[in-house]
């Protein structure tokens, strides 16, 4: 596809691309669900999730439209890092910080992009997010908008720079007065060789950014 092509970030895919998509999803070793919407998400993820289970999650906007990120904050449920973490000095306790947020038993995220062949692709500002989701949680869910579809690897890029990173520059703006960057980009092109550490829930309504 040429780069001067116009492409649409924000609509929700057709029934019958996502279909195939996840396909190629399954061929690349994950597990794949369809669903019709965020609420939808949120009973699948927290279906995955045992009593207690150990769960780290960005604040990522999907989470968040989900329902999922409130869900774990609130909930006693499960051992939610994050709640954790914030009750942490990272002045004297950074190293184990650090040893927590790299290797959960559930790391919840979600992709700036997918293409139709079934790469993820994960952009980063800090890469906080990028060790757990590669290799280092047990296991990983991603919730991800049919709106993220895209035609291959520079579409990927193309969206990450055109549409979520200034999304994410404008939010940062407006709540902590500080600009955004962009200092990592993940490509998966498969699942792990073992079935089972990886799950796509794949959302037919636009959800995210």
């Amino acid at each position: 596809m040429s780069s001067e092509q116009v492409l649409d970030f924000t609509s929700p895919a057709g029934e019958a691309q996502l279909e195939v998509l996840a396909e190629r999803l399954r061929e690349r070793n994950y597990e794949v669900l369809i669903v019709d919407d965020g609420a939808a998400a949120k009973a699948e993820v927290l279906a995955r999730l045992p009593l207690g289970a150990q769960v780290h999650s960005g604040k990522s906007k999907t989470m968040e439209d989900a329902g999922i990120f409130q869900e774990l904050m609130e909930s006693d449920r499960y051992d939610f890092l994050r709640k954790r973490i914030f009750k942490m000095d990272r002045a004297t306790q950074g190293d184990e910080i650090r040893r927590l947020g790299a290797a959960p038993d559930y790391q919840l995220g979600s992709v700036q992009a997918v293409t139709e062949a079934g790469q993820l692709v994960v952009a980063s500002a800090s890469g906080s997010q990028i060790g757990p989701l590669s290799q280092g949680a047990k296991k990983v869910i991603y919730v991800i908008g049919s709106q993220k579809i895209v035609p291959d690897l520079e579409s990927a890029l193309r969206r990450i720079r055109e549409h979520v990173f200034t999304y994410e520059d404008a939010r940062l703006r407006e709540q902590m007065g500080v600009a955004t960057k962009l200092t990592r980009v993940l490509i998966l092109e498969q699942a792990d060789y073992s079935p089972g550490r990886s799950a796509v829930i794949l959302v037919r309504q636009p959800i995210g950014v």
